[in-house]
């Protein structure tokens, strides 16, 4: 077969419309074979002559999309000095856009032989591998614009394309589970009830299925289990995976645009599916394994594992870091995404040995014109040693708040702790983020994820149930800080049933009402269960897929409701923090923009932050100390609020501060179901708050009396303005309508 020289750059299969430039990286490989594969099978190998600056390349005309090809590299194979080059393995292009099939399992994958994790095995792996596909990049985005919303503004959606499209009985059967479902109507109409700005999809990338997962007759559902990081997952294609999973997918994004939602990616870069030394041989093993995974110094059989997963990528390599970057900067510029939610962040940071918020990586996104603009999410830890750094990444990322997650349950389950705390995390966590520099933005709020118990189960079990795992219940989190309201998973008990309503409720208000950006996870706001299952990763079933036929209705037109009053009150999303200092108001004496209330309606005082630990605590929002002006310029002023908390065990009177913070309240919320939609309270009143109920008071506001334009209004107006010029002494007519 004809081929040229090509270039060296993009990296990857390149179609030009005449033919493909196929260009890969290996420093160490000593010879470097591209294998093209016809539709029956046919192998056909063009030995890729030229190389420069370690990248072999070719252009091959007439190579057009939907071209299947793999690599063969050749060099030595000493696992002990960090190399496993094996030419009878077919390797899959790190760079590849699209990928066709699944790794069929079995001893050909393989780099050695089983039993003997030292051997070498030789069996040519080529009919049981994925393979790349060229892709046609041409697509009609039809003036596709990203929506751009401010960080204040952002409420994230955490949600698996399968698992949430797969039971819709309004999506067609063909098409659930895959990105056209979720560019389904049904499901941009409920993300736009729910006021949901932005939807983050659990991982994408082209990933693979475990094999030890699914010789127990499980799977790799959540796909953390990365193999190539330009591809989109061809098991969520509805129309095939020679190249249409990245049309659709394009075509996903563009429907979201259209309804305003952004799409955030949940991205994996910490780790590869081929695992540990015992692992298997797809791709960057086989291509340059020292330069793409961390091994241990001691012995270069070994990989570092910082993820918990066998191995962790090599950030310390220009060249593992320019696959991240061109990883990221490709799925914003050729696939439109939004931003970027990092699996296990610090894990990036480990530039060395310890985590470095002074890293390459983050250098890198720094000064890309290209990532640097988009929304940068940090999951800030990992498993290795100083790896939790909630509070530790550089000033334009934002992190997945875990202290907010922990002291919120703590708070509503009725744990002890210093008020202190809660009073943190509800108003942006200024103790973690402020240093740096960085606004409550920063503070991604999050009550449940995919990782842990549902927001229904949070309030239903104390223990977790992983029985479905096959791990006799020894996988997943123990600190899971839940609460079963009295009764271990399912009851008929009415009191149970209602107490469990009322705390998701409070949950919800708490995250949609926090200073920060709130992220609620897919199918919370329908009452979605696990039955108890803290970690459904490999449970691609009814166990997690959202069931939309039992959906708890109340829950979510009151979820639709808080974020409404989110969206339409800036008080519930400032951009600054709070300082405590008073907010002079045009007219009246100057009150604080934030004030914490004791029960008897007096403020909280230092010694009432440092006597022990309470359950019960309110919160004056100043509406004029915003301190912030609207894309015009204008200043931002809203109405005042108070927030009432009681996560006690009984009721208890809250008394209505005096007249300085406003005359009269209106009670907007009441999870405990007694005070919402009654008339208006007073200074000094008594507000009876439920046990483990939340209430929000806005302060009152007469109707505005409308103009009335009416004939027989204007002949009464006229006959007004008649009388006044015939009294003596009156201001002529003139003057009056001056």
């Amino acid at each position: 077969m004809q081929t040229w020289p090509g270039s060296t750059y993009p990296l990857g299969a390149t179609f030009d419309g005449n033919g493909t430039n196929f260009a890969v990286f290996s420093e160490a490989a000593e010879r470097v074979e591209l294998c093209l594969f016809g539709d029956r099978g046919k192998e056909t190998r063009i030995e890729l002559v030229d190389t420069d600056a370690y990248v072999w390349h070719g252009y091959v005309p007439n190579i057009g999309p939907g071209q299947r090809y793999g690599y063969r590299m050749y060099g030595p194979y000493d696992p002990a000095a960090g190399m496993r080059f094996n030419p009878n393995k077919l390797l899959l292009d790190p760079y590849a856009k699209a990928v066709e099939g699944q790794v069929a399992w079995g001893q050909t994958v393989f780099g050695y032989t089983f039993g003997d994790p030292d051997s070498r095995n030789d069996e040519d792996s080529a009919a049981a591998m994925m393979k790349g596909v060229v892709i046609n990049p041409f697509f009609d985005w039809g003036g596709d614009r990203a929506p751009k919303t401010p960080y204040a503004e952002t409420f994230i959606y955490e949600a698996h394309v399968k698992g949430l499209t797969e039971r819709h009985p309004a999506i067609p059967e063909e098409i659930r589970g895959t990105y056209s479902a979720i560019a389904h109507p049904a499901i941009i109409e409920h993300l736009k009830k729910l006021g949901v700005t932005a939807i983050e999809l659990m991982p994408v990338h082209q990933f693979v299925d475990d094999s030890l997962l699914q010789e127990k007759g499980l799977s790799n559902y959540w796909g953390y289990n990365t193999i190539a990081f330009l591809a989109p997952q061809n098991t969520y294609a509805s129309t095939g995976e020679r190249g249409q999973q990245v049309q659709e997918f394009k075509g996903m994004v563009r429907a979201l645009h259209a309804a305003g939602i952004e799409v955030i990616l949940d991205v994996v870069y910490n780790h590869t599916a081929e695992g540990n030394h015992l692992g298997p041989t797809l791709s960057m093993r086989g291509i340059d394994n020292e330069a793409y995974y961390r091994l241990e110094e001691k012995d270069k059989r070994y990989y570092t594992d910082y993820t918990g997963t066998g191995n962790s990528l090599n950030v310390g390599n220009p060249h593992a870091l320019q696959l991240i970057m061109d990883s990221l900067r490709y799925w914003v510029l050729e696939m439109h995404v939004d931003g970027f939610r990092f699996d296990l962040a610090s894990a990036l940071a480990r530039e060395f040995y310890d985590v470095d918020r002074l890293a390459a990586f983050f250098e890198l996104v720094q000064q890309d014109p290209v990532v640097s603009q988009v929304k940068l999410i940090a999951e800030p830890w990992d498993v290795g040693p100083g790896g939790y750094q909630v509070g530790n990444f550089p000033p334009q990322w934002t992190e997945w708040n875990g202290r907010y997650r922990d002291t919120v349950r703590d708070f509503w389950r009725g744990e002890p702790q210093a008020l202190g705390e809660f009073a943190e995390r509800l108003t942006g966590s200024a103790d973690l983020y402020e240093h740096s520099g960085r606004r409550p933005v920063a503070s991604v709020n999050f009550v449940t994820a995919h990782d842990g118990f549902t927001l229904r189960d949070l309030v239903s079990y104390n223990g977790k149930h992983n029985e479905a795992n096959g791990e006799d219940n020894k996988d997943g989190a123990d600190d899971n800080r839940s609460w079963n309201c009295g009764v271990e998973g399912p009851t008929d008990d009415p009191a149970v049933l209602t107490l469990r309503a009322r705390q998701q409720r409070n949950f919800i208000a708490t995250l949609l009402l926090s200073q920060g950006v709130p992220m609620l996870l897919h199918g919370d706001e329908l009452g979605r269960t696990q039955q108890g299952n803290n970690n459904g990763y490999d449970q691609d079933n009814e166990l997690t897929w959202v069931d939309w036929e039992n959906v708890d209705q109340p829950l979510v037109e009151f979820t639709a409701a808080l974020s409404k009053l989110r969206r339409e009150h800036p008080t519930f999303r400032r951009g600054r923090f709070f300082n405590g200092r008073p907010v002079r108001r045009e007219e009246g004496a100057p009150i604080p923009d934030i004030a914490w209330l004791r029960p008897d309606g007096t403020e909280m005082q230092p010694e009432d932050w440092d006597s022990g630990f309470g359950r019960a605590i309110g919160v004056f929002l100043n509406g004029d100390g915003i301190r912030e002006r609207d894309r015009r310029g204008q200043p931002i002023a809203d109405d005042h609020f108070i927030v009432l908390f009681n996560a006690g065990d009984e009721p208890i009177d809250f008394h209505i501060p005096d007249v300085s913070y406003s005359p009269r309240w209106d009670v907007l919320v009441d999870t405990g179901g007694a005070l919402a939609g009654g008339a208006p309270v007073d200074p000094g009143d008594a507000v009876r708050l439920e046990a483990k109920a939340l209430a929000v008071l806005c302060e009152h506001r007469d109707p505005e009396v409308e103009a009335d334009h009416s004939v027989a209004a204007s002949l009464a107006a006229s006959s007004l303005t008649t009388s006044i010029d015939e009294v003596p002494g009156a201001a002529p007519k003139s003057e009056l309508q001056r």
